[in-house]
């Protein structure tokens, strides 16, 4: 039997995939995405692989006044946990940039679909909005931390019982200088095969 010739391959897409890199909130400056732009951001991160259409997410936009009022509480946070006052300051600058998206983890009952795969979908629904972010000329990353912590993001961010943040996306115009890579992973020493 003759199998069927795959069809051309994206180039574009794939040179994406070997370059792409996040760009930490410090290298992101104004402008960010306005409504249009972060609407279909949105949209393409919704793509993402979802076992039982379940759409376990959710997302909270945060900008201008709901930024200026995160920032101080999220670097008052990092000091209580113990970060030194630099390390405080950096995670409350994380959040002084011009868009951020927290991605909500909602969880849905379901008796085919376990809860650890409905986080799974909602994980690839953050790297579909930095990738999209990434891909449409805006500089972008994923972060957790202090502010992701369930009782800060159900005081600050109005969290209902069950629900936690997956991420949040951080995104903002580039700064000139490119991040500096890192090195990546050895995937033969990653990689088994079975046979």
């Amino acid at each position: 039997m003759t199998s069927a010739p795959l069809p051309a391959a994206n180039s574009a897409a794939l040179d994406f995939l070997r370059s792409r890199r996040s760009h930490p909130p410090a290298l992101l400056t104004g402008p960010g995405p306005d409504d249009a732009a972060l609407t279909e951001l949105l949209t393409l991160a919704a793509r993402a692989p979802d076992h039982g259409k379940l759409e376990p997410w959710r997302f909270i936009i945060l900008r201008d006044a709901a930024l200026a009022r995160l920032a101080p509480l999220v670097e008052a946070a990092s000091a209580r946990a113990g970060n030194m006052p630099e390390k405080a300051k950096k995670h409350g600058d994380a959040f002084r940039v011009p868009v951020v998206v927290a991605v909500v983890f909602t969880p849905a009952a379901s008796d085919k679909v376990p809860e650890w795969e409905q986080f799974l979908s909602t994980g690839a629904v953050c790297l579909g909005l930095v990738n999209a972010a990434l891909a449409s000329g805006y500089g972008a990353s994923w972060l957790t931390g202090v502010a992701a912590a369930p009782d800060f993001a159900q005081a600050q961010l109005d969290l209902t019982e069950g629900e936690r943040i997956a991420g949040f996306i951080h995104i903002g115009a580039r700064r000139d200088a490119p991040p500096p890579d890192r090195p990546r992973p050895d995937i033969a020493a990653k990689t088994t095969v079975l046979k």
